[in-house]
């Protein structure tokens, strides 16, 4: 090697290093990005970017000259060299927690729930009827008001991250009824605080009709509803239904009433691994009238902890009407009901009638109470027995064992959207049908590389360095969000399944080509035209010609970077169909199906037997791929 030869190589070794000290933005010419689509031109990468790596992994672990799948290599890291090399250095050094900021920006993360608490801080004190409001603390709504009606109707409906606190809703009011019908409704990443609602009102009546429906990642306190109240008639009708994915806290619900009827109607139903925990329900109420209709009715994995309804409560009347009914697996516990209540008259209808038995206890049901207090339970699964909770003055008017052999004809009223399962037969060209919303509610994240993510924590018992790693604070929706994934990924799979939980594409290539070989093909539905409407079914193709086959299911879980829970999903027929406009006929998407033929191991309160009408192993069960979900299959 000559003398310049050497020199020339010495300074390009020696301005690569220096740049690694800069946390500048390196702008690439080597990527361009239109939308969802990712093109990779090897005449113009770098070859030390992220996603050339990735590329040249693809083309050494998949044996077919297949397209690669743009919506997929879309979301692959778009770490440069440069910054590649100095956060996988930084991650070798356990130094990523001090430079999260860059981290996240640069390698399009997720790390941050908790923005900024509002600064507009507003105080109302006459009638009003507000429409619509959004990102605001607000102090003093209706207080000490004499009459008159106050109406509420969407507070941060459809914002992607609220971040809201509501103080003082109808305090001490007198003869004052108030009305609440929509608060932070289809949020993605919610976190919010009501503080106080009609407390030491007389009189008058308050109804709250929803709160937090449909919000993705729940982070909810609601601290006191109706406290101290006198003769004030309250409703509750929907508190966080269809929710996935979050924590959320319920603390005082009618405390220190005075012969005032309270109701409310649901919690957390139809909600999907939520951690919830109720505090006080008509605690120390004096001839009181409350009514507690659904909680956790429907949900999937949930873990719902129920504290105190109706302590030290004086001639009041309680029911419970029913407690994780049609729940699927899950832990809760109900501690204490009616405990040191003087002559009250309680009834508990229906507790832990579930589809696939969890882990529950009940404690201290009516004990400590005095008087002629008389308590029914009419079912409690598990076929526990109550010798352990009847006291002195406590009469069981009768209830019955629901045990898991006999659970399975239960029938429950659970909805189900449309369209989201249906027959193999609905899969011909000219059928018109329902087509569920499809659409991805995910917040945007990228892939890590593989050389970074191999050196981050992933389990349960990392928890804390997590949490440090993503300045997760103790109860915060990062913690929540951190805990349910692993939880998640680490559960034990189900009786025939292979499963993965997969952080960069490199990972999913390696699960996918395991299950089924290197001759692979990743498909996924084209757009989300046509959602929550009616399409017309076009043109239809059964992949290995419509013969049953075995698939690797991927589907988007929630954490700081682009994470996949993927499973082998044995004996399913997978089809492509187009979808028409059903007035223009015109072509508007291009989707993909799985069906699944033997469902004899599903649960019987799965939601495709609800939907469809039948039970396990007696149907076939099909469902389309959502935006941004995939099905991994061996190629035609």
């Amino acid at each position: 090697m000559t003398t310049t030869t050497s020199v020339s190589l010495f300074f390009v070794v020696f301005f690569f290093f220096v740049s690694l000290s800069s946390f500048n933005v390196y702008s690439e010419e080597t990527t361009t990005q239109t939308g969802d689509q990712s093109s990779l031109s090897p005449r113009r990468d770098n070859p030390f970017t992220a996603k050339a790596s990735l590329v040249r992994y693809w083309n050494q672990h998949i044996s077919n000259d297949v397209p690669k799948p743009l919506f997929l290599l879309s979301k692959a890291s778009p770490l440069n060299a440069v910054n590649l090399a100095k956060l996988t250095n930084l991650a070798t050094q356990k130094s990523l927690s001090s430079n999260l900021e860059a981290f996240c920006s640069l390698a399009n993360l997720m790390c941050s729930f908790e923005s900024s608490k509002p600064d507009t801080v507003i105080k109302h004190d006459r009638d009003a009827n507000f429409a619509v409001y959004s990102s605001k603390s607000f102090v003093n709504y209706g207080d000490s008001q004499l009459g008159g009606v106050d109406s509420f109707k969407n507070y941060s409906d459809g914002i992607n991250t609220p971040n809201d606190s509501f103080k003082k809703y109808s305090r001490e009011a007198t003869g004052h009824s108030e009305d609440f019908t929509s608060y932070a409704k289809d949020g993605n990443v919610a976190g919010e605080n009501f503080t106080s609602y009609g407390a030491s009102a007389n009189g008058g009546s308050g109804e709250f009709t929803n709160y937090a429906e449909r919000v993705n990642v729940p982070t909810l306190r609601f601290a006191s509803y109706d406290s101290d109240a006198n003769n004030h008639k309250l409703g509750f009708t929907s508190y966080s239904g269809e929710t996935n994915s979050g924590s959320e806290s319920f603390i005082s619900y009618g405390k220190n009433g005075n012969a005032g009827p309270t109701e409310f109607t649901t919690y957390a139903d139809n909600s999907n691994g939520i951690g919830s925990t109720f505090t006080g329900y008509g605690e120390l109420g004096n001839a009181a009238n409350d009514s507690f209709k659904g909680y956790g009715n429907s949900g999937n994995n949930p873990h719902n902890n129920f504290k105190s309804y109706g302590a030290g409560g004086n001639s009041a009347i309680s029911s419970f009407s029913s407690y994780r009914n049609g729940a699927n697996i899950g832990e809760d516990s109900f501690q204490s009901y009616a405990r040191n209540a003087n002559s009250d008259k309680v009834s508990f209808s229906n507790y832990g009638k579930t589809f696939n038995v969890g882990n529950d206890t009940f404690k201290e049901y009516g004990r400590g109470s005095v008087g002629q207090t008389t308590v029914g339970f009419k079912s409690y699964d598990m076929g526990r027995t109550f010798k352990d909770y009847v006291k002195k003055g406590v009469t069981f008017t009768g209830y019955s064992n629901i045990t898991s052999s006999t659970s399975s004809g239960i029938s429950v009223n659970r909805k189900v959207k449309e369209g989201k399962f249906f027959r193999e037969s609905m899969l011909k060209q000219g059928n018109v049908m329902v087509m569920p919303d499809i659409s991805d509610k995910m917040p945007q994240r990228s892939f890590l590389p593989r050389t970074i993510l191999s050196k981050l924590p992933f389990s349960t018992s990392n928890v804390e360095q997590l949490k440090e790693i993503f300045h997760a604070l103790d109860n915060s929706s990062m913690e929540s969000v951190i805990v349910s994934a692993l939880t998640d990924c680490e559960r034990s799979p189900s009786q025939g399944e292979t499963k993965r939980c997969v952080g960069s594409i490199e990972d999913m290539i390696d699960f996918a080509t395991s299950v089924l070989g290197h001759n692979v093909v990743a498909r996924t539905t084209r757009n989300v035209n046509g959602s929550k409407q009616r399409v017309v079914i076009g043109s239809v193709k059964g992949i290995n010609g419509g013969e049953l086959t075995e698939s690797v299911s991927c589907h988007q879980s929630l954490y700081p970077y682009l994470l996949y829970y993927c499973h082998s999903v044995p004996k399913v027929r997978v089809y492509e169909a187009d979808f028409h406009d059903v007035e223009s006929k015109e072509k508007i998407n291009h989707g993909v199906a799985i069906c699944h033929i033997d469902t004899s191991a599903w649960s019987p309160g799965h939601g495709a037997f609800v939907a469809l009408g039948s039970s396990p192993g007696k149907i076939e069960v099909c469902h389309w791929i959502f935006e941004n979900d995939m099905t991994w299959t061996i190629a035609d």
